[in-house]
């Protein structure tokens, strides 16, 4: 599907200042961040679209060669027309552009830095109850996690050595390559963007510099969360590399299946049995709810598959102001393992019960038959 326009994405006007490109971004993250809407494929969508506008806008040279080519102007896989490419011109600008993809250095201005990333967001399942899922619930997990090295004290080096600075790029980080009229930079191949290669690497971490260990980590489980929500525990992913900032951690709630009670939003859902006798005199019969027992009362001739709602006994869901209801639906049990006496009681009352007025259903399911077949 074609790219809607980054300026039509922010809502603002082609000649838009800083300020207001960084305030109509700051409002659309605010409004679909995946932390407001979970489980919403369509804010996830709108929420990328917004992030990769403004990363776009908010780089002057990137936004130069957008309002000039378009989308191919900030497409590395597009090709742009045109007359030839001077120095500091477009080439320059689709330079900077892959180097920002490939992990490089914008054009080598910024020589002697690491590249820096961003650590990758860790996901943990979690399996909670139901009543745990409406009351809340606190617990402790373990996660995998790294620590520096205690061996090389996180250089990657052998103790006694250090790491040297990468020929390859000159400690840059990253190696230019010129392919035609474009100069792209990326990750250098042999430091792998650090900069430095470790000739003697510590035999206790093998020259990464830190270990894995696991960690214990306090989740707080909030009253009214659902199946397949996410709990974001910040900075508790990976690591980042050469001083990046650790990814996030996302819990997710998966709830077991309960004995009594389906969930349907903030609803309940539950099957009450009942005696052939209670179901044709009523009477007072318990139901359960997860905050204790409730008491309904029966009408007489109450039919099997009627549903009674019990309100505010479901669940205050996470947005919620008002808790759900619960609907309990009666099931009349049809004796078994009668005893020839009991049979013969049923006998005579089914006698007693021919008169139409008895089973209306019955009568008025019968009169359709009738019509049927006529």
């Amino acid at each position: 599907m074609a790219k809607r326009d980054y300026y039509d994405v922010l809502g603002v006007a082609k000649n838009a200042t800083e300020e207001e490109l960084k305030k109509s971004y700051r409002k659309l993250a605010m409004k679909f961040h995946p932390d407001r809407n979970p489980g919403s494929k369509d804010a996830e969508d709108k929420f990328k679209e917004a992030k990769e506008a403004y990363e776009m806008l908010s780089d002057p040279r990137k936004r130069e060669a957008y309002d000039r080519f378009g989308h191919a102007g900030v497409d590395p896989n597009a090709g742009v027309g045109g007359g030839g490419f001077g120095g500091g011109g477009f080439a320059d600008v689709f330079g900077d552009i892959f180097g920002d993809i490939f992990g490089g250095q914008a054009g080598g201005r910024q020589g002697g830095r690491s590249n820096v990333y961003r650590g990758a967001d860790l996901r943990y399942g979690m399996e909670i109850t139901l009543e745990q899922a409406a009351n809340g619930y606190t617990t402790e997990i373990r996660v995998p996690s790294w620590t520096s090295c205690e061996n090389c004290h996180g250089s990657g080096a052998k103790p006694g050595t250090k790491p040297k600075t990468c020929s390859a790029c000159n400690g840059q980080g990253a190696v230019r390559i010129q392919q035609g009229f474009f100069s792209i930079q990326q990750t250098c191949p042999t430091c792998h963007g650090t900069g430095k290669v470790i000739p003697d690497p510590c035999t206790h971490c093998e020259g990464l510099g830190r270990v894995k260990r696991n960690k214990t980590l306090e989740v707080k489980i909030p009253a009214g969360i659902d199946d397949g929500m996410r709990i974001r525990s910040a900075g508790n992913g990976e690591p980042g590399v050469n001083g990046g900032p650790s990814g996030d951690l996302y819990v997710e709630i998966h709830i077991k299946k309960h004995d009594v009670f389906e969930r349907e939003g903030d609803d309940l859902h539950c099957e009450i049995p009942i005696s052939l006798t209670t179901a044709a005199l009523g009477g007072k019969v318990q139901v359960p709810t997860l905050s204790g027992r409730a008491e309904i009362e029966l009408p007489e001739g109450t039919q099997s598959g009627k549903t009674f709602r019990l309100r505010a006994k479901g669940i205050k869901g996470l947005r919620s102001t008002y808790p759900g209801d619960l609907y309990a639906r009666v099931i009349v049990e049809t004796p078994v393992r009668l005893t020839d006496k009991q049979k013969q009681l049923l006998r005579e009352l089914d006698v007693s019960l021919k008169d139409p007025r008895h089973s209306p259903q019955t009568r008025s399911w019968m009169d359709r038959v009738k019509d049927f077949f006529q």
